[in-house]
């Protein structure tokens, strides 16, 4: 698997296929395998005559593991996915990320929006703006002694999948922690470049869909039927959604 370092991080990346790239983003406590490789995500890409690159988060998968809250900063982990791009000698690349992804390349479309040729926001609304991400309860459960001292439903979910995935809990807790940012109206306003939002109708963590939408000039909705937000990412309706806009995009 091939690797990157910056600012003294090392990341695990997957490259793979040809043509315009698209660079993917993945959500909280998942990695580039779970996000992106199960679903279908990278194969459909490479189909579709793309090239999709993906990537492992600080603190997830087998990128460095970090536990100061403040190194979770979405716009710190922005920088990561710049320097991937770097990395890998992109001027310019679509770019997706899935709910905390989505925090992330939001970011990355407002500090380097000459790098960002077109936004695709999975799993994340209106909470962009007026949510903070999951609550903090999901932190406390990944540092509960077990599974069984946890009682808060949505805890108790992610707990669970840390615990499959063997995830290193405590840096969980950390980006939990430490990812909890908004964005302004103001900034999200100032997203210039072509942007599509795509929701699952039965997602109760993302927020609306298109709130957001009339925030950012432009910016599409597909709604993800009969999708909550741990399934709606490798939903087909998302996928041939995605795909029509990438190759509508100037």
């Amino acid at each position: 698997m091939p690797t990157f370092s910056h600012n003294g991080l090392d990341f695990a990346y997957l490259d793979e296929g040809e043509g315009e790239p698209v660079l993917l983003i993945h959500g909280f406590a998942s990695t580039k395998e779970i996000n992106w490789v199960g679903p279908g995500w990278m194969s459909t890409l490479v189909r579709a005559g793309r090239r999709a690159i993906a990537f492992d988060n600080r603190g997830h998968g087998a990128s460095t593991k970090l536990y100061e809250r403040e190194a979770y900063d979405p716009a710190l982990m922005a920088q990561d996915a710049l320097a991937l791009m770097d990395h890998l000698g992109l001027p310019r690349a679509d770019v997706m990320g899935y709910s905390m992804g989505g925090r992330i390349a939001a970011c990355l479309a407002l500090e380097a929006p000459e790098r960002v040729r077109s936004l695709i926001l999975g799993g994340i609304g209106i909470h962009l703006v007026e949510g903070a991400g999951l609550p903090v309860t999901v932190a406390e459960a990944l540092l509960a002694p077990s599974l069984e001292h946890v009682t808060d439903p949505t805890g108790r979910t992610f707990r669970t999948f840390a615990e499959v995935t063997k995830s290193d809990r405590q840096a969980l807790a950390a980006c939990i922690y430490g990812s909890r940012r908004t964005l302004t109206r103001e900034e999200v306003g100032r997203i210039g470049v072509p942007t599509l939002i795509a929701i699952g109708t039965k997602d109760a963590v993302s927020g609306a869909a298109r709130p957001l939408a009339a925030l950012i000039p432009g910016a599409q909705v597909v709604d993800i039927p009969d999708r909550d937000h741990m399934l709606a990412v490798g939903d087909k309706v998302f996928k041939e959604a995605a795909l029509a806009f990438l190759d509508a995009r100037p």
